[in-house]
């Protein structure tokens, strides 16, 4: 597992819970306005965490956090992503998982292992757009398997999107809500306007 980035404690990034942030490295989207481009482009990359320092440090913690959040990159494009889930739940933590939804099959095992109890999952654009946002050439049936699997999971969960404008408007967001249904769990977040973008020049509305 590539490890980023730790954020020692949160309050917002597990809704009701204090909780530590693990940032994987590695993508397979290019999503313009990530603004989290050392973790998505591998020519980016810093030196990874160690795994048994991040682990100490979840360990002295245990009683003063309660969860940890597992986000990226995009964590499902590890392989050994289960085991790390495995081991954080084995402290006794609660478990957030963020993702783009493109790997369903990765996704429905660990929720089928029981390895997540909160799941945040990022709807790029509508289907019709979701290459031109996600930056890469996207499969939209692995999208809407993943969302019907959150649906269905039985574990808290929130389908969001980043109003990354001007490459998205409120027309969009309608079109994303009626693709999601009603009743789901649902919000649309802030870009903050002085983040760094993958692309700067998607910024100013330039090609992509």
């Amino acid at each position: 597992m590539l490890v980023g980035g730790l954020q020692r404690s949160s309050l917002v990034d597990y809704p009701g819970h204090v909780s530590a942030v693990i940032f994987t490295q590695g993508c397979n989207f290019r999503c313009p306005y990530c603004h989290n481009p050392q973790l998505v482009e591998p020519a980016r990359f810093g030196q990874p965490l160690d795994m048994e320092d991040v682990f100490r440090f979840l360990q002295s913690r245990i009683g003063r956090l309660q969860a940890v959040v597992v986000t990226g990159g995009e964590p499902l494009v590890h392989d050994d992503l289960p085991a790390l889930l495995a081991r954080i739940r084995a402290l006794g933590y609660l478990v957030k998982l963020d993702t783009n939804g493109s790997f369903p099959d990765k996704l429905s095992a660990v929720v089928s292992a029981g390895l997540v109890d909160f799941i945040a999952m990022d709807i790029k654009a509508p289907l019709g757009r979701y290459g031109e946002l996600a930056g890469v050439q996207v499969d939209i049936g692995a999208i809407q398997k993943s969302v019907g699997i959150i649906k269905a999971s039985g574990v808290d969960y929130l389908f969001r999107t980043t109003m990354a404008e001007p490459l998205l408007d409120e027309d969009d967001i309608s079109k994303i809500r009626t693709f999601l249904g009603p009743r789901v769990h649902y919000s649309v977040q802030p870009l903050n306007p002085r983040a760094e973008w993958l692309r700067p020049e998607a910024r100013r509305g330039g090609p992509t």
